[in-house]
């Protein structure tokens, strides 16, 4: 398990955890954005700029800070084919 903000650019994942309190994790759900949601990561801005996700369709930009806190589970492209 790794947080978002390692994740590879281009590379689906499922988020295993959120650490943060509560009105954190509310406001990452009005993001569509909550615990084994799968998701892609489509860019990363250097010098600490946001991180864009796609979830569900839509691409959401949300900060280093706040990538850093959602732990994910890669998804390889062999195991999605058996």
């Amino acid at each position: 398990m790794i947080s978002l903000t390692k994740l590879s650019v281009g590379e689906n994942a499922v988020i295993e955890e959120i650490k943060g309190g509560i009105n954190f994790k509310k406001r990452l759900e009005s993001l569509n954005l909550r615990e084994g949601k799968s998701i892609r990561k489509v860019s990363s801005a250097p010098f600490h700029g946001p991180v864009v996700i796609e979830v569900g369709g839509c691409k959401i930009a949300i900060g280093q800070g706040m990538a850093s806190k959602i732990m994910v589970e890669a998804i390889h492209e062999d195991t999605l084919n058996g």
